[in-house]
């Protein structure tokens, strides 16, 4: 999209569509469309704002007063109690290059480790079964495009007409040309309402259900032996552990009926190509990365991976979901998807960045144990875009942890809940006010191009991390301009997983994005002289030829991972042999519903940004508590009246909405809005043992009517 003067509005501005760009053909959701007001200077920061010791207040101060508080507040904690007492928070909206620069700055300036993200919350269960399974982390494996054209695709814990409506037309288009569509989730979305079978198990239960399918395709014979044993291994146990779970025991566990069961398995296996996409829902629980493996497992047995038009994929929750996990704002991550314990990873971004591989710190704290960590061990924090007041686990506690800090700074573009507790607020640049780069779903790097000058009060996040650096004594490495920041990232993701060095600005511009891994190619064809070439992630001739460039060959970009092997050093694919196991927190006589969570079309994640839209505001003014009639008849409910629901970890309260779209032992809650309604009030911090992603979708509560409520503030721990 671009940005044009909006007619009839001086001084406005208006998004302008690009019909021509292949994953979304120009159209954009209402919060795209909208975008362009967030950009007044009523609704963003123009200025820094420091806590007065006089008043406790926040108030207006220039970028010098502001930058040296925030060096002095950093600097006093890491001499009082160890580098290791400063956190770094980041967000996966970030850009590439900000993302980058943000974890050089944790570890080679404050020589810390404890550095995660709110990416931890989106994407991390999906990525760790990606990683066990193929031996390489890509949301899609295969461009968002290739959907409309497989045979079948089953959709796990995703309402992508609310949450990516523009990708809507990919499932549209693969229905009109004959394919069928699968959309499991325990609420009838408007996704659901478009499928050919919508399975609504219970929430917490999505490995029981691919489990039982899998256990399906085995007893009647659906398996593609050949590729199994050419292309895979772990078979045997995967196939045991599937066999356990037999179709009557999935309905008990799961509320889907077995005839359901079958004709999922029917429509998958009928069709030569299909696909599994999962998103929160599977992925959002303390065994996401089991859950996503099954799924894996159900694609790898069948034959559907690692061809054309099939494959597993995830789907991104943030707009930088992919690539602001790939270089480095992880707790256990260097640049290009490197491994932080890996000597050779750390010797090569060492060397890049020009320190010794010894001074870079290991791995720290998950995203969720740093948040809980604050205010004991950890006594400093520096937050940039993100806002676990509104979106973590347990966010009450989060929030106490947050005000028992030493000192907190955090850089946004709005004051969000989490920036009116700092010390110390940094407005930062937003989209149209800088350029950088972001990556897909799909591994598309694509450029952003600077379209509007900011306000003058307002600096971009790379300005003050480079006047950071250079007040806390590093004077070099933190330059200001994205591309010559993007240009470093490249020398650091070389030879990596993720693989930017044969991508710049450039090419870019020119080709509408370039998926990685992309190495630097020389002109004989061979790596370029840092090693980086990826030989076996092969092309096919319809992912188009090298182009020959002035100085040497271009790689093409890989759109399509795995056509010839897995990224495992023997080629194959990996089953994972995984089994059901209940919910961290099953209901009981004091809490019998279960609360699952989850996004409305007209705000975004914890809706710092949104909530100050008044078109969006309008669409969905607040928190609200859907639930069954059923439900509502046994305790009273009525329509558009407050409930109150109340978890062992706190309440929220918010109008009921009653529907036949929910499940009767379910309640749903929308997470974007904080105060009295904030969801996360309720939520399970209960972490997957790999993944570290707490268990968001699932936790028992109690649902009453306001009036025979308890008075009381309800339990917080």
């Amino acid at each position: 999209m671009g940005l044009a003067p909006a007619e009839g509005e001086p001084g406005g501005l208006a998004v302008v569509e690009r019909p021509e760009f292949p994953v979304n053909r120009g159209a954009l959701c209402g919060k795209g469309r909208t975008a362009p007001a967030l950009l007044a200077r009523g609704v963003r920061l123009t200025g820094p704002l420091v806590r007065s010791p006089v008043s406790g207040e926040l108030e207006p101060a220039d970028w010098r007063t502001a930058l040296d508080r925030v060096a002095r507040g950093l600097t006093g904690v890491g001499e009082s109690y160890g580098a290791d007492a400063c956190a770094v928070f980041g967000g996966g909206g970030l850009t590439n290059e900000k993302a980058y620069a943000l974890g050089k700055f944790a570890r080679v300036v404050l020589g810390t480790s404890q550095i995660d993200y709110n990416g931890r919350f989106c994407m991390s269960s999906a990525a760790a079964a990606h990683q066990k399974a193929f031996g390489l982390d890509r949301g899609l494996p295969f461009p968002l495009e290739d959907v409309s054209r497989t045979g079948c695709v089953i959709l796990v814990g995703s309402n992508l007409a609310e949450t990516m409506p523009p990708a809507l037309r990919h499932l549209t288009e693969l229905r009109e040309a004959g394919g069928t569509l699968i959309v499991v989730d325990p609420r009838r979305t408007r996704t659901a309402e478009a499928a050919d079978l919508h399975l609504a198990p219970r929430p917490g239960t999505d490995l029981a259900l691919a489990l039982g399918l899998l256990h399906l395709v085995v007893a009647q014979g659906l398996t593609d032996d050949e590729f199994v044993a050419e292309r895979t291994v772990g078979w045997p146990a995967a196939r045991a552990a599937a066999m356990a779970h037999w179709p009557e025991l999935v309905e008990r566990i799961t509320g889907v009926p077995v005839p359901q069961l079958r004709e999922a398995v029917r429509l998958f296996t009928a069709p030569r190509d299909a696909m599994v996409l999962t998103a929160r829902g599977p992925e959002q629980q303390s065994k996401g990365t089991d859950t996503v493996g099954a799924w894996i497992n159900l694609c790898l047995a069948t034959g559907r991976a690692g061809r054309p038009l099939s494959g597993y994929g995830c789907l991104t929750g943030q707009g930088n979901g992919q690539g602001g996990r790939e270089h480095g704002q992880k707790a256990d991550q260097l640049p290009g998807y490197r491994r932080l314990t890996d000597p050779a990873a750390r010797e090569h971004v060492a060397r890049v960045w020009g320190v010794p591989p010894q001074s870079l710190p290991g791995p720290g704290r998950s995203a969720y144990e740093l948040l809980d960590a604050l205010g004991g061990e950890l006594r400093a924090l520096l937050l940039m875009g993100s806002n676990p007041v509104v979106s973590a686990p347990r966010a009450a506690h989060v929030e106490e942890r947050l005000r028992s800090l030493d000192f907190l700074a955090v850089a946004d573009v709005v004051l969000s809940e989490t920036a009116r507790l700092a010390d110390v607020v940094l407005p930062v640049t937003q989209w149209a006010e800088e350029s950088g780069t972001t990556t897909s779903l799909e591994g598309r790097v694509l450029l952003r191009r600077q379209a509007v000058e900011p306000p003058d009060g307002v600096r971009s996040d790379l300005y003050v991390l480079h006047e950071l650096a250079a007040r806390l004594g590093v004077e070099k490495g933190f330059p200001t301009d994205p591309e010559e920041v993007f240009e470093e990232l490249r020398r650091a993701s070389a030879g990596g997983p993720a693989d930017y060095s044969g991508i710049t600005y450039r090419r870019l511009a020119e080709e509408q994005g370039v998926f990685w891994p992309c190495p630097d190619v020389g002109a004989d064809g061979d790596a370029g002289a840092d090693g980086s070439g990826r030989p076996e992630q092969s092309e096919r001739p319809e992912q188009g030829e090298p182009a020959v460039g002035a100085a040497h060959t271009r790689h093409p970009g890989t759109p399509r991972l795995f056509l010839d092997r897995f990224a495992h050093p023997d080629g194959r694919a990996r089953f994972a042999a995984v089994s059901h196991r209940p919910a961290a927190e099953e209901t009981d006589a004091e809490y019998p519903v279960v609360l699952t969570t989850g996004r409305v079309v007209a705000q975004y994640q914890s809706g710092a940004q949104t909530r100050r839209v008044a078109e969006l505001n309008a669409a969905a003014p607040g928190p609200f508590v859907e639930l069954h009639p059923r439900l509502a008849e046994r305790i009273g409910a009525v329509e558009g009246e407050p409930l109150v629901v109340v978890s062992r970890r706190g309440r929220a309260v918010a109008p009921a909405r009653i529907t036949g779209a929910v499940r009767p032992d379910t309640v749903f809650m929308p997470f974007h809005w904080p105060g009295g309604g904030r969801a996360n009030s309720l939520t399970n911090p209960a972490l997957d043992p790999t993944s570290r992603m707490p268990e968001f979708k699932t936790c028992a509560v109690r649902v009453e009517r306001a009036a025979q409520a308890d008075a009381g503030p309800g339990p917080v721990s």
